[in-house]
């Protein structure tokens, strides 16, 4: 029962940061076994000695009940240590100490061999009991384990003639108690090393826990924003273009134009395909499929050749052109996967609100940054008002320009909006290039 609070656990008594829990695990052992060598050691002098039958059977009831309660309280308490689920008789620790102190008191008064058992009792006491009550708990036992082996010597009649108090009675439990008291205080300290080892152990265990929830979190956030990106930038504008080109052919199917009721069919299903690609290029996160199959110059000068028929498709003559300024030079798959997707979200915008005649890509490669601008000379807007009210909307329209911002920052890139009411629009985008150690597979040349 002495072990009121014992560090628990793999990281309490296992891995209690050295050999702290292992001294306390020996000192609590040798406790335990020097309180059951002298009880012993006690009743067998009291079995050989000269006992009156009444003090032999009374000295073994109360040795056997002094066993029993000792060992009851410290195998609940280790059980309890083992599994807290299991009963706690920390609040009675206490009694549990005022039952075996009486018992050892009873013994004492039988025999005078019982009084070594008080120096196990003294750790006890000192363990069990604040500071401030445990030196005079000590203090007294002290006091009584004198009185008795007095009164023992003068029942006797041996010692100095007329059975008085002698030097050794009184030295050696104030020796005793007083090394009990260090050697208690010392596993004082121990303790509570070991319980601020325990305490920090646990803490850590909670950071790390949370940690590991918060990296989880973050991992299902930023899956999710990539889930987004994608579905912006592929199949929500593959879906609006299909929509569109399914209008345009109902249209030209009431005019009796079946070459344009072809021609726009033919685009759904070349649309649709295209969708169905992409949808199973970003679930296995792979690059987009029109890269796989040709460069990123190449990519582009198809996707202003598109642009240009979902323009017509609308009624709507929009111009689109690339060009190509300076060397194109190998880049990362994100890099081409980036501009192609702020192409294609670019001009999508382009041709579903700006009303413009004329778009131009310009794919520029540098000594040190590639860069892409996306013109048109369209109604243009206020930055200022509108890109704040679109990335506001909760309807999944308004994330394009964000969710270009955070692929381009993930790179170390930027991205700027020029442009003004009757002035046309202008985003231009800039990627640092890396070292060429750094540059994948995949060539962007092809010009």
């Amino acid at each position: 029962m002495e072990e009121r609070q014992e560090p628990r656990g793999p990281q309490g008594e296992g891995q209690n940061q050295g050999g702290t829990a292992l001294i306390l695990r020996v000192l609590r052992v040798s406790l335990h076994v020097g309180f059951a060598v002298l009880l012993l050691v006690a009743v067998v002098r009291l079995v050989i000695g000269p006992a009156s039958p009444v003090a032999l059977g009374a000295g073994l009831v109360l040795s056997l009940l002094l066993a029993a309660v000792y060992l009851a309280g410290t195998l609940l308490e280790k059980r309890h240590s083992a599994d807290p689920a299991r009963f706690d008789p920390n609040p009675f620790a206490l009694r549990w100490l005022v039952a075996v102190t009486l018992l050892w008191l009873l013994l004492l008064t039988v025999s005078s061999d019982f009084a070594w058992v008080a120096f196990p009792l003294f750790f006890l006491q000192l363990h069990l009991l604040p500071l401030r009550w445990a030196l005079p708990a000590i203090g007294a036992s002290t006091a009584l384990l004198v009185g008795a082996l007095w009164f023992h010597s003068r029942s006797a009649g041996s010692g100095a003639g007329d059975g008085g108090m002698q030097l050794a009675m009184v030295l050696g439990p104030v020796f005793g108690a007083a090394f009990a008291v260090v050697t208690g205080l010392a596993y004082r300290a121990l303790y509570a090393e070991a319980e601020n080892q325990r305490r920090a152990a646990e803490e850590l265990r909670r950071t790390r826990a949370e940690l590991a929830r918060s990296q989880h979190d973050a991992g299902v956030l930023a899956e999710r924003e990539r889930l987004a990106r994608e579905i912006h930038d592929t199949l929500a504008q593959g879906f609006s273009s299909i929509v569109l080109m399914g209008r345009s052919a109902a249209k030209a199917l009431d005019a009796g134009d079946q070459e344009t009721v072809r021609s726009r069919l033919q685009t759904v299903q070349e649309t649709a395909a295209a969708n169905l690609d992409e949808a199973r290029s970003f679930v296995r996160g792979l690059r987009p499929p029109a890269l796989e199959r040709s460069t990123l110059v190449d990519t582009l000068r198809r996707l202003c050749v598109k642009t240009e028929s979902e323009a017509a498709a609308r009624g709507t003559s929009l111009r689109c052109r690339f060009e190509l300024d300076g060397t194109a030079v190998e880049l990362p798959n994100a890099y081409q996967a980036t501009l192609l997707r702020a192409a294609q979200s670019s001009l999508a915008n382009v041709w579903a609100h700006a009303r413009a005649r004329t778009a131009v890509v310009t794919l520029s490669f540098l000594d040190a940054e590639v860069t892409m601008d996306i013109y048109d000379d369209g109604v243009g807007f206020d930055p200022a008002i509108v890109l704040p009210a679109a990335a506001a909307r909760g309807d999944g329209s308004g994330v394009g320009l964000s969710s270009l911002r955070e692929r381009l920052s993930a790179l170390g890139g930027s991205l700027d909006v020029e442009s003004a009411p009757g002035e046309g629009t202008v985003v231009a985008i800039r990627l640092p290039l890396p070292e060429r150690d750094g540059l994948s597979e995949g060539s962007a040349s092809g010009a």
